[in-house]
């Protein structure tokens, strides 16, 4: 199971964000768990880091709908 920080760095480069140094180290993990691979310079996401994002996104926004939808019926 990805912590939030290693969502955090997956979703930053699947945004292409740049990141800090010491992050570098949990990007190493990443790679080592297959999740991003190093093309150059540049890190990119593997499927399995695709997946893990998109999976995390969907569950965040059924947990947003949830107290939208109650505010709403009041």
């Amino acid at each position: 199971m990805l912590r939030d920080e290693e969502l955090s760095i997956l979703r930053d480069i699947s945004q292409s964000v740049a990141f800090a140094d010491d992050r570098q180290g949990k990007v190493g993990q990443l790679i080592a768990d297959g999740y991003v691979m190093k093309d150059g310079d540049l890190f990119e996401l593997t499927a399995k880091g695709v997946t893990a994002v998109e999976e995390h996104s969907a569950a965040l926004g059924v947990s947003d709908a949830e107290p939208a939808s109650a505010s709403s019926d009041r």
